[in-house]
């Protein structure tokens, strides 16, 4: 039962969706130094960035009949357009939305939250899709490890 309640909640978006409530209660507990002005244009930046990655992403998924899921068996290998900027557009998608959550509730240590983020997207899931990637497709997933970073 454990694992069940687990594969049913462990999913990249409620990690999102969780580190973006850690930043609001962040925020509403404030912080004596913040982002002043510059909060509102970074937080819309952050948001536009972080939204146009996951939708540019999830489209090229679609147009070439590949899986969004995480678990998943992919049937394409991308590496082009945003998929050539970063091995995980949608997750660094993921990251940009909960920068503009630290940056429109003028939270700086939200980026303990970020840190957090990008640790757990990187150990539960993409670890495990690499290696279902470098299965696949062998010696090009590979050549586009060693070309195209994992985050930026």
């Amino acid at each position: 039962m454990p694992d069940m309640i687990v594969k049913l909640f462990d999913w990249p978006p409620l990690w999102t969706l969780g580190a973006v409530l850690a930043v609001w209660l962040l925020g509403w507990i404030g912080f004596p130094v913040g982002f002043g002005i510059y909060g509102p244009g970074l937080a819309l930046a952050c948001l536009i960035i972080g939204l146009w990655l996951m939708g540019r992403a999830a489209w090229q998924m679609h147009r070439a009949r590949t899986t969004v899921n995480p678990r998943g068996q992919p049937t394409v290998l991308m590496t082009d357009g945003v998929f050539a900027l970063s091995r995980n557009p949608i997750y660094l998608g993921d990251v940009f939305v909960v920068l503009a959550a630290m940056f429109w509730w003028d939270a700086p240590l939200g980026l303990l939250v970020v840190a957090g983020l990008i640790w757990v997207i990187t150990d539960r899931f993409i670890s495990v899709e690499e290696d279902c990637l470098a299965d696949s497709f062998g010696d090009a997933a590979a050549l586009w490890f060693i070309k195209t970073r994992r985050w930026i």
